[in-house]
């Protein structure tokens, strides 16, 4: 009778580790994904429009540029190297709790140079994509600021220089200098949910759009 009265008991526990196993399976799958494979962000800002806008969430292909130790950042896997013209997101140099996101505009051994806001690579004009536009009609001197004028200069062996779609209100490589590789997360390549906070209404012909 005793045992009786104990069975309904041993079940639940049974049933509770059960579901708490699966949970826990559930939890490190998710971890290792959001760690080593895909991570979804928030756009917070309006450095990348029309590319990106506020309130855009987005995916970022984390393994495409190899598996890194989240700890020290070193290579476990290699994978591509970020290419120009890539939307990435990286850990922001001048505050490492943060993530930027911005197009990458030379590679480790390109000469960069901006005449009034026009951007050379290795002396080519550099192919703007669609998303690229510029607010402010007038040209600031190079001796002033670098926004409009700058270089040349070569982004050194590792780095990045980078830039922001919506050229005239970014914060970039122009004023802080290079992105680190190891400091690179990922590659953006999806919008799967979008927000206006303005209207309050989703912005539904952006779900899904690929960012280029």
């Amino acid at each position: 009778m005793k045992l009786q009265d104990n069975y309904p008991d041993n079940k639940l526990l049974i049933l509770f580790k059960e579901y708490a196993q699966a949970v826990l399976i559930a939890l490190i799958f998710a971890l290792f994904i959001r760690t080593f494979v895909i991570q979804a962000f928030k756009i917070p800002s309006g450095s990348m429009i029309q590319t990106l806008l506020i309130g855009d969430h987005i995916l970022v292909n984390k393994f495409i540029y190899g598996v890194k130790n989240p700890i020290n950042r070193a290579t476990l896997i290699p994978g591509r190297k970020p290419a120009r013209g890539d939307v990435i997101v990286f850990i922001f140099p001048l505050d490492r709790s943060k993530d930027f996101i911005k197009r990458v505009i030379g590679v480790g051994g390109d000469t960069i140079k901006i005449v009034n806001k026009k951007v050379y690579v290795n002396g080519k004009l550099f192919h703007e994509p669609p998303g690229v536009q510029h607010t402010d009609p007038n040209i600031i001197p190079g001796n002033i600021q670098p926004r409009d004028n700058m270089g040349p200069i070569k982004v050194p062996p590792g780095k990045l220089f980078v830039m922001g779609d919506n050229r005239d209100q970014s914060f970039d490589s122009r004023f802080w200098g290079f992105v680190p590789l190891k400091d690179v997360r990922g590659k953006a390549f999806i919008i799967y949910w979008s927000w206006d906070s303005e209207s309050f209404l989703p912005r539904l012909d952006r779900i899904g759009k690929w960012i280029e």
